[in-house]
């Protein structure tokens, strides 16, 4: 079965799917985006996911291409179409296509809305969270406003490619004062050495995960104590436990750092715990 996109009022083959060359998002990286889990058939905290998507959008000033009920079903018809049942979709808004020019186009320009999904193998994400996974710390070099969930992820891309070529599966930015600020993808977090559950503020640094937002609601129903301040690298490479958190893996323990063994170099009861209580918290949105 062919793999179908939602662009601009149409369904498409995948493989036919496009935009306009002209369109800003591929001219400036001018756009903004959402990645959300489907799992068992049902859309896993759709509700968080829409409302940063409407606040990224009013940060950049782009108006929402449609009504959140009308997106809503585009969301669950390309999800239908697609057949998935275990995946994720993900959903594209830029300030559409016009004359290339850096400043905004007409203020009646439509914007440009793509929505694919794909499904995914559990099995995967089950093995990485038996085992964990590497990371490497690299310097934090993007703009400043990366809570604005944007497609200029440029930065990013070379990130976990670095990581990549390093034997490991994620990179973690450490700022200019050498505290960490989060991974290439993902939110971090520690288990500090008193026991406490460590994760940098949400200040325009790092992107308020919407996983990171359910994970204190998962936290706090189990009795997990959880304290926003900012933390080295050293105290990271030190910590009970380090796991990364996002809506296409959840929460994967990581057990090696830049070559360096965390704790006793397996995933650590805190993020397990966690993870197997997600899903009972987590908003789940029927198909």
């Amino acid at each position: 079965m062919p793999r179908i996109a939602y662009v601009n009022g149409r369904y498409v083959n995948h493989g036919e799917a496009g935009v306009h060359i002209e369109d800003r998002g591929y001219q400036f990286a001018d756009g903004v985006y959402e990645v959300c889990e489907v799992r068992h058939g049902v859309i896993v905290d759709l509700t968080r996911h829409l409302d940063r998507l409407d606040r990224s959008l009013s940060e950049i000033r782009i108006k929402p291409p449609m009504a959140r009920a009308a997106l809503v079903q585009v969301i669950r018809e390309v999800l239908r179409r697609n057949r998935v049942r275990n995946g994720l979709f993900y959903l594209q808004v830029t300030r559409g296509a016009a004359r290339r020019d850096h400043v905004f186009p007409a203020a009646d320009t439509p914007a440009t809305l793509v929505a694919t999904a794909k499904s995914t193998n559990p099995e995967i994400i089950a093995a990485k969270n038996a085992n964990g996974i590497k990371a490497i710390t690299l310097p934090d070099n993007r703009w400043e406003r990366v809570d604005v969930k944007t497609v200029g992820l440029l930065p990013n891309v070379l990130a976990r490619q670095q990581a990549k070529e390093a034997g490991a599966q994620e990179a973690i930015y450490i700022d200019r004062d050498g505290m960490v600020t989060e991974g290439a993808a993902t939110n971090v977090w520690i288990v500090d050495k008193e026991g406490l559950l460590v994760t940098r503020p949400a200040d325009p640094g790092i992107l308020r995960g919407i996983t990171r937002t359910t994970l204190m609601d998962v936290a706090d129903k189990l009795g997990v104590r959880i304290v926003e301040r900012r933390f080295s690298r050293e105290e990271m490479l030190e910590a009970r436990e380090v796991f990364v958190t996002a809506a296409t893996s959840i929460c994967f323990p990581v057990v090696e750092i830049d070559g360096h063994t965390v704790a006793n170099g397996h995933p650590g009861e805190v993020s397990r715990s966690i993870r197997q209580a997600f899903f009972d918290i987590a908003e789940k949105t029927a198909i």
